[in-house]
């Protein structure tokens, strides 16, 4: 196979996987925020019932959160193999290597703005789920 081709199959495939995990924690904010602001506390039974229901959807948000910088790392890592693969195969211009490493990292730049993003849901969340059963204990007593 082609090392271009290969090149841009890695680039695609890790940037469109990043924007894919991306949009889901966006579309998982945005359900829970919905969620959260309809939510009545009082029509639940028990706190285990709430707790449930408010944290429905936080285990993604904060997986995105956590493994999203290793899916750009891995994009960089494998960027920079092909890089030393064409290097091994005697394409030895210095400026083209040079500008295929640089590019190499915007998948972990990539993938570190999504960790951020996500992350900020996942703290914004959590709390809006804390106030919220901090709300279910004050009127249950």
């Amino acid at each position: 196979m082609n090392i271009e081709v290969l090149k841009n199959l890695i680039d695609y495939g890790v940037i469109a996987l990043l924007l894919f995990m991306s949009f889901i924690s966006f579309w998982f904010f945005v359900e829970r925020i919905i969620f959260y602001k309809k939510l009545d506390v009082k029509s639940f039974k028990n706190k285990k019932a709430l707790d449930i229901a408010l944290t429905k959807h936080l285990t993604i948000i904060g997986t995105i959160a956590s493994n999203s910088p290793y899916i750009g790392l891995l994009g960089t890592v494998l960027a920079i193999m092909l890089t030393f693969m064409s290097m091994g195969n005697g394409d030895i211009d210095a400026a083209k290597i040079m500008s295929s490493l640089a590019l190499a990292l915007k998948a972990t730049a990539i993938g570190l703005v999504v960790a951020i993003i996500s992350q900020i849901f996942y703290n914004i969340l959590g709390r809006y789920a804390e106030v919220l059963e901090s709300l279910y204990e004050v009127e249950e007593v």
